[in-house]
């Protein structure tokens, strides 16, 4: 192999040696069907000239012995229907001489002796046949016999020893046609072995280039390929054969170098990694020994702690009920002082204790309907509405999952902020609703209370946060804090929509049941679409007291009517 060849690619080598075999066996198919078309011509002269020629030569024969025959029985009877012979032989002569004539166009020899016949028959007409004719019809039969001599008989022989030629020269054309047709098709096979004979010449060609420039290459460059897998990635990658070959071994070693690179900075990582996870070690059983004190505090907190609030408080309440108006006015205020302090002291422990629970003791996660939530909440709230005039309402609420305690201290925490932040002299209305937006559920309780500033929006969350003074709102202002707490451990967020232009509007988000999300091709946006929106129907809870959708009453008046979902619709608990 030249060097020039030897820097061919492979898709060269493979072009170029299928560029020959198509040469050639292009020119065999272009030589075959020259032969082909050939033989086709020389069958057809065979089957369609030579053997009707043939067939039509007897036929002539008989035709001229129809009138030789003819001719003589009229000079033995002299009846003029023997005649009739004569004149159908006549015709029929005419006719076959007229059909080979058409089928003579490349066989001038053949045409030759056609007209030889011809004459020789026109001659024995003249000088035989119509003067017997003639001489029995007007002189009797006697006369018309001594005319059938052997001199004309031997003129007639001359007539078949012409017909005998026109024969003998169609037979000779046709064995040279049969002739040709077996050459053209010992040809035929001849090219044919030979196109066999290419294709396996270049099968073989291809099978040993293919091994040599692609099998040998290849299995040299997956040795050295599996030699670095098995841990040897000092081991430099080469490559032989076509240029494409060479190009890859260069890339797979290029492969290698990075690979290996990568390994000696994961080797690096993985001791800092060590060392981290040391640390974090250490952190976590710091961590763990943090965690029991925590715990320890919260025991302490909810016993230890408890009891001597519980003796101060006790005490100054005994205090108050036993010497209010026997000491002076500062005196009792001291004392009221005093009480208050303690009980807000016990509620702010309180609080603390619930706080730090959350996630912490679980009971773990279950199916739970918030439609059964609703129903205890508004058992837990209603003293609280009683005493506000309130109204609570809710819509058709999902089923998620979640700890149904902490999910019913949330929407207990939110009913009850909206009840207490109720504006003076107007009955409070809070409206709990849900709709689907993307893989969550977004829940929103709205009501028709003081409202909150948007600069406040994200400070009402934080524990202790307060905005009022505790003597125009009670509380320890924890409780937004536990209910963002509670949705975060269970996989949501909680915000306040600032553009609600009336009351308060406090959404948050559950993760759906996979049974509850759209079907394949259905968006989020379509989804939120089809669902009732949330400010609408809170809008409806903040108005005039009425309800566009089917609710059901939890207290007093209870009404119910089944969705489409299966499950029942919107619920309404009115305290008068």
């Amino acid at each position: 192999m030249t060097a020039g060849v030897r820097g061919w690619s492979l898709r060269q080598r493979v072009v170029a040696l299928l560029a020959i075999v198509g040469v050639l066996l292009i020119g065999l198919a272009v030589t075959e069907a020259s032969l082909a078309e050939r033989s086709r011509n020389q069958v057809d002269a065979l089957l369609n000239k030579t053997s009707p020629l043939r067939v039509q030569s007897q036929e002539l024969l008989n035709a001229l012995l129809d009138q030789e025959t003819a001719v003589r029985g009229f000079a033995v009877s002299g009846d003029r229907a023997d005649l009739g012979p004569y004149d159908a032989g006549v015709r029929q002569e005419q006719d076959i001489v007229s059909s080979m004539r058409r089928l003579l166009a490349d066989y001038p020899q053949i045409e030759g002796e056609l007209r030889q016949v011809e004459t020789r028959a026109d001659q024995w007409r003249q000088s035989v046949a119509e003067p017997v004719i003639t001489t029995t019809e007007q002189r009797g039969t006697a006369a018309g016999q001594a005319l059938v001599t052997e001199s004309a008989r031997q003129q007639f022989d001359g007539v078949r020893v012409a017909v005998d030629d026109l024969q003998a020269e169609i037979l000779n054309a046709r064995e040279s046609n049969a002739r040709e047709v077996r050459r053209t098709g010992n040809l035929l096979a001849v090219l044919l072995i030979v196109a066999a004979l290419v294709v396996v010449v270049a099968g073989a060609l291809l099978l040993l280039s293919l091994d040599r420039t692609v099998v040998r290459p290849l299995t040299g460059l997956a040795d050295q390929v599996r030699e670095v897998a098995e841990g040897d990635f000092a081991h430099v990658i080469s490559g032989s054969g076509p240029p494409e070959f060479v190009q890859l071994a260069e890339d797979v070693d290029a492969m290698r170098r990075r690979i290996a690179a990568d390994l000696a900075e994961v080797r690096e990582a993985r001791e800092r990694i060590e060392w981290v996870n040391t640390q974090l070690q250490k952190q976590a059983e710091e961590l763990t020994r943090s965690n029991r004190d925590l715990e320890q505090f919260a025991y302490v907190a909810s016993h230890d702690l408890q009891e001597p609030l519980r003796k101060v408080a006790s005490f100054c309440q005994l205090l108050q009920r036993r010497y209010a108006g026997q000491l002076d006015e500062r005196a009792d205020q001291y004392i009221a002082f005093a009480v208050d302090g303690a009980q807000r002291m016990q509620r702010l422990i309180n609080d603390l204790l619930a706080f730090s629970r959350i996630g912490r003791l679980t009971t773990g996660f279950t199916e739970v309907d918030l439609n059964k939530v609703m129903g205890d909440v508004a058992g837990q709230t209603e003293a609280a509405r009683q005493y506000a005039d309130a109204e609570l309402t809710w819509s058709e609420l999902p089923v998620i999952r979640g700890e149904e305690p902490l999910l019913t201290n949330l929407l207990a925490n939110l009913v009850s902020n909206s009840i207490k932040f109720r504006r003076p002299d107007v009955p409070a209305k809070v409206h709990i609703s849900a709709r689907l937006v993307g893989e969550e559920w977004e829940i929103t309780c709205r009501d028709n209370g003081i409202g909150i500033e948007p600069e406040f929006a994200d400070k009402i969350f934080v524990i202790f946060q307060r905005l009022h003074p505790k003597d125009a709102y009670p509380g320890t202002g924890i409780g937004l804090a536990i209910v963002k707490k509670i949705v975060e451990y269970h996989g949501g967020r909680v915000w306040v929509d600032t553009d609600v232009t009336e009351g308060t509007a406090i959404r948050f988000t559950l993760p759906a049941l996979p049974e509850d999300l759209p079907a394949t091709g259905e968006g989020p946006d379509e989804t939120a679409a089809t669902v009732a929106d949330a400010d609408a129907e809170a809008g409806t809870a903040a108005g005039d007291g009425s309800n566009s959708a089917p609710e059901q009453s939890a207290g007093a008046e209870r009404t119910e009517q089944a969705p489409a979902g299966g499950r029942t619709g919107g619920m309404k608990e009115t305290v008068g």
